[in-house]
């Protein structure tokens, strides 16, 4: 969703001067901007507690304790709502956002939609705002980029600890009735607390994407309607070949997911996609790349990481849907291989 929003100086001005937002009954005072993309903002707000408190505050929303901040920061998400169609988009990202309880899946802890009008001659816009738990250790994409900057490499174990928990997350997804796909797995989407004596905590957010995972394509049109659908959602370096070029006749289902989570296991020990080399060679083709299957094996740590971790990568990356492993093959396979490189 790559298009920027620019003219927004009154806003950051607010921001910037500590503005504060109602989330329904609870006031929050943004503390700063932690990100932006497309129409959406995300900033650290610290919730206002009155005093003496009219309600008990945000936290006593909540039958799980887990997810509550001891000190009272959240992470925001504002979408700036400018249609219908994004209307629509947002309700159905609260909507399944609300669906999953998941440790290793980011909870929607509340939300707003507020009508907005921005002058006399103006059609009246919307505004979401979305509570999130904060997690100020980054992503696994921002990790990753520190890591390569300093040369530096996650261990065997730490890898299938992080992979882990994301298949926990997925396989929570994948076996709802109907089952979901994610549809955009990836290191930018993985968020990542490090804890003192354990592995990293590894939690899956953003379901802008995420959908019903079966789909039965039956037609050139339909075929076409999912490549356009997916290549507005799904990110490049991650999709599926079946999303890249779609059979006018054929099952989609969850298994999108697993190769995008073999992207994101080649990612975590290397940094990026399998296939973003591609994109550097001339005449090189991300698509034909991917289509094909063709996984270049990087330098890695010295020594390097064992071949049965590249061998878990290429099981999952088989262009041909239908016999991609599913998730509970994956938990499997992860589970012998910890055992294996944990001691």
């Amino acid at each position: 969703m790559g298009c920027s929003f620019s003219g927004l100086n009154a806003l950051y001005d607010a921001v910037n001067g500590g503005g504060e937002v109602w989330i329904n009954d609870n006031r929050f005072r943004i503390v700063r901007q932690l990100g932006e993309g497309g129409f959406a903002y995300v900033f650290l707000v610290k919730e206002v507690i009155s005093d003496p408190p009219s309600n008990p505050g945000v936290s006593k929303k909540f039958k799980d304790s887990s997810h509550i901040s001891d000190d009272g920061t959240y992470a925001m998400k504002k979408v700036l709502i400018q249609n219908s169609e994004q209307l629509e988009l947002v309700k159905e990202e609260i909507r399944v956002s609300s669906l999953f309880i998941h440790l290793n899946l980011l909870p929607l802890l509340d939300h707003a939609i507020i009508a907005v009008k921005a002058g006399p001659d103006q059609s009246w816009k919307h505004e979401a705002y979305l509570l999130f738990p904060v997690h100020l250790d980054g992503t696994l994409l921002d990790n990753a980029a520190a890591m390569t900057a300093k040369k530096e490499f996650f261990s065997t174990s730490d890898i299938l600890q992080i992979f882990r928990q994301l298949c926990a997350g997925l396989k929570h997804m994948h076996t709802f009735d109907p089952p979901y796909a994610h549809n955009d797995v990836k290191p930018g989407n993985v968020l990542l607390t490090h804890r003192k004596g354990q592995p990293p905590l590894a939690v899956l957010m953003d379901f802008g994407s995420t959908r019903p995972a079966r789909r039965q394509i039956r037609s050139r049109s339909e075929a076409l309607q999912l490549q356009e659908w997916a290549a507005e959602h799904v990110s490049a370096p991650f999709r599926a070949p079946e999303l890249w070029d779609c059979p006018s006749q054929c099952d989609i289902d969850e298994r999108t997911d697993i190769w995008s989570l073999g992207c994101t296991l080649y990612a975590i020990m290397y940094g990026v996609s399998p296939f973003e080399y591609a994109l550097g060679e001339s005449g090189g083709s991300l698509q034909l790349a991917i289509v094909n299957a063709q996984i270049k094996w990087p330098a890695g740590p010295k020594p390097p990481y064992p071949e049965a971790l590249h061998q878990f990568v290429t099981w999952m990356l088989q262009p041909q849907g239908t016999v991609r492993p599913r998730i509970d093959d994956i938990i499997i396979h992860v589970d012998k291989l910890i055992s294996k490189f944990s001691h």
